[in-house]
């Protein structure tokens, strides 16, 4: 009987640790100019694909728990890179345009794409006093990825 009641328990206990092993992740995609983004890749390890945003930039992902990091695509849009707050379940993303800078340097060029990079907390805001957002403000984190990069001596 004892040893009945163990083998019960053992396999509750790693049912129920299997199950716990993803999360699902919910939300939106739209580009700068409070447009959807329809049909961007996200992908988690920078190279496996765990989904695609419908043609409303809506979307819903299962991810491991161990992931933090997602990486959104769209042809025409600079990559985002995200990285998630352990309780963030609901992702609301803007993603910049992909632009092309004519006869300036990689310095000045960081210079005009990170004043647009400042400019996306306000850009969420406004996405969310105008109903495409449920929330006002961003419940991850991301960084700025210049294109230049000083030589270190």
């Amino acid at each position: 009987m004892k040893k009945l009641l163990i083998l019960l328990f053992l396999f509750n206990v790693s049912t129920g640790s299997l199950y716990s092993q993803n999360k699902t992740i919910s939300g939106r995609v739209i580009a700068e100019d409070l447009e959807t983004v329809p049909l961007a890749s996200i992908m988690i390890n920078d190279t496996v694909q765990v989904g695609r945003t419908d043609l409303n930039g809506f979307f819903q992902i299962e991810i491991p728990v161990s992931v933090n990091k997602l990486l959104f695509l769209f042809a025409g849009m600079e990559p985002t890179t995200i990285e998630l707050a352990d309780t963030c379940d609901e992702v609301e993303v803007i993603m910049m345009f992909s632009r092309i800078y004519d006869f300036k340097t990689l310095k000045k060029v960081d210079r005009l794409r990170m004043k647009r990079f400042k400019k996306l907390p306000e850009l969420h805001k406004e996405a969310f006093t105008k109903g495409i957002f449920k929330t006002d403000k961003a419940c991850y984190t991301q960084e700025f990825i210049p294109y230049y990069k000083k030589k270190i001596k």
